[in-house]
């Protein structure tokens, strides 16, 4: 059973280019760090043992070969110092030239590893002037304990489900399958960590990060969910940014509905945006008249409800898999091309391509186990996010997210519709939709995609000002854009803000 849908980057670090680099002259400011909060010196103050990383991440993760990797140690609570603690993995790559200090990155999410994001920058100036540094957040990847919910069969099998239809007996299934769900988090991860999994902690994490690299303030680099810890993390410690990218902006101040619905719809425009480009082309999969391209989708993938496609692998393509591997496909325009591939096996009976995507997407390795990365999703989404429990305003939802994105209506709306996996989960949320505050915060940058179906552009805007940051515009079709989608406007005004503090130019747009 699909129970959300990322606002993830992925793709970006598949075009990273792992090179390796040596250690440069370090010669960052001798600003004195300021001081640990009480009771907390023992972690701000610990030693970082950089070494192999060998025993980080999986091959998926394509690390460089010059990476180093180490894990540190914080509270799993933090208003309780001396309990329990956790792991967090760390991964760097040093500067090569004169240094102004570390650079922490975000890859999104929430539930991704962010190990391998010392690539990204490779052969510019952040590569010579940052150490640049990745991290899997607390139960994340390589960080420990971890997020663990299903084995990899259950992961398979809930994947292969039949969708059930919104009828009572539907919805009271779907409600039932969700609490097994979030029972087995309870049993596998225990309650403890997943109480403290959230933005809430992962920012106080940071902060011990930025203390341990040496940094008195923090420069970092954060992309989709990875813009919801920065807007944080500026809110709770302003005084201790020295400067922040956040690209594909998620907004804090909508709430779960609003946000969903907005997702809907630009997901949606980035399918019809899709189509249209495709209906260009002869043989198109959806046909030459963009107008029928939501019709001939749904002819392409509602069959796949009693039966699955064929595929080389045994487990076939089934319904939620097709789905989940077309949004994989439309994060950015770069995967068009594949996504044709997929709709036109489809066409033939044939599901290898989109299995592949959806596979890519879920974390699912060759050898057939996973990442945590699903798990991690949910149990992160479900400590950040206002519990939906009222079935009336999912019953709304669910009718307006069809509407808002018909190319995802498998036409089995009734106006009622399941709670949603949160109003399952075994502890309270910790965070709540606000507009976020951060006086004294010096001047940082959010970059926003015109196109962007995962986190549409108005969030930027709306974060933009929130914040009191300089916006920067990218047109495209694509899930964030900076250093990944290879502009050279939107990539000099991000770097010479990070090297040098330079403030983009006003309303610029690349």
């Amino acid at each position: 059973m699909q129970r959300g849908r990322l606002f993830v980057l992925l793709g970006a670090t598949c075009a990273l280019i792992a090179t390796g680099c040596s250690t440069g002259e370090d010669t960052a400011s001798n600003t004195p760090l300021p001081p640990s909060p009480a009771g907390l010196n023992s972690f701000y103050e610990q030693r970082v043992d950089w070494g192999s990383c060998t025993d980080f991440g999986s091959p998926e993760d394509r690390l460089p070969p010059k990476t180093e990797c180490a894990r540190i140690t914080v509270p799993i609570d933090y208003a309780q110092p001396d309990g329990p603690t956790a792991q967090i993995a760390l991964s760097r790559i040093p500067a090569t030239g004169k240094k102004v200090g570390s650079l922490l990155m975000n890859p999104g999410g929430p539930g991704v590893s962010g190990l391998s994001m010392v690539g990204v920058g490779n052969r510019t100036e952040l590569a010579e002037r940052f150490d640049r540094v990745g991290f899997d957040p607390r139960g994340v990847g390589s960080s420990l304990p971890a997020i663990v919910c299903l084995t990899p069969q259950q992961a398979d099998a809930e994947r292969a489900e039949v969708p059930v239809d919104n009828t009572p007996a539907g919805i009271a299934a779907a409600e039932a399958d969700n609490r097994e769900y979030a029972d087995r988090c309870a049993q596998r991860t225990g309650v403890e960590l997943l109480e403290h999994v959230g933005t809430r902690e992962v920012v106080q994490d940071m902060d011990v990060m930025r203390a341990v690299l040496g940094d008195a303030k923090l420069s970092y680099l954060g992309y989709s969910y990875g813009t919801r810890l920065g807007s944080a993390y500026a809110e709770k410690f302003p005084q201790n940014v020295r400067a922040m990218v956040l690209d594909g902006a998620v907004d804090s101040s909508q709430d779960p509905v609003q946000e969903s619905l907005r997702q809907a719809a630009g997901f949606q425009g980035v399918f019809t945006a899709y189509a249209t480009d495709c209906a260009t082309k002869s043989d198109c999969p959806l046909g030459t008249d963009p107008s029928r391209s939501v019709a001939r989708f749904r002819e392409l993938v509602a069959p796949l409800e009693k039966t699955p496609a064929r595929t080389a692998d045994p487990r076939g393509l089934s319904y939620n898999d097709a789905i989940t591997g077309v949004q994989q496909a439309l994060y950015s325009d770069d995967m068009w091309q594949i996504l044709t591939q997929g709709l036109t096996e489809l066409r033939a009976g044939n599901g290898d391509t989109l299995l592949q995507l959806a596979d890519m997407y879920d974390g699912r390795r060759a050898d057939g186990t996973y990442s945590n990365t699903q798990d991690a999703f949910n149990a992160i989404r479900c400590i950040d996010d206002p519990r939906i429990t009222d079935p009336a305003v999912t019953g709304r939802q669910d009718t307006e997210y069809r509407k808002a994105a018909p190319f995802l209506d498998d036409g089995k709306g009734t106006g009622a519709a399941p709670l949603e996996l949160c109003a399952a989960w075994p502890v309270p949320n910790t965070s709540e939709p606000h507009r976020i505050s951060a006086p004294g915060l010096p001047t940082i940058v959010v970059v926003s995609t015109t196109e962007d179906p995962a986190t549409p552009y108005q969030a930027g805007v709306d974060l933009a000002a929130q914040l009191g940051a300089e916006l920067i515009t990218f047109r495209g079709n694509r899930h964030t854009a900076a250093l990944v989608a290879g502009d050279q406007c939107l990539d000099k005004a991000v770097i010479n803000y990070l090297v040098d503090l330079a403030t983009p130019a006003a309303g610029l747009t690349c």
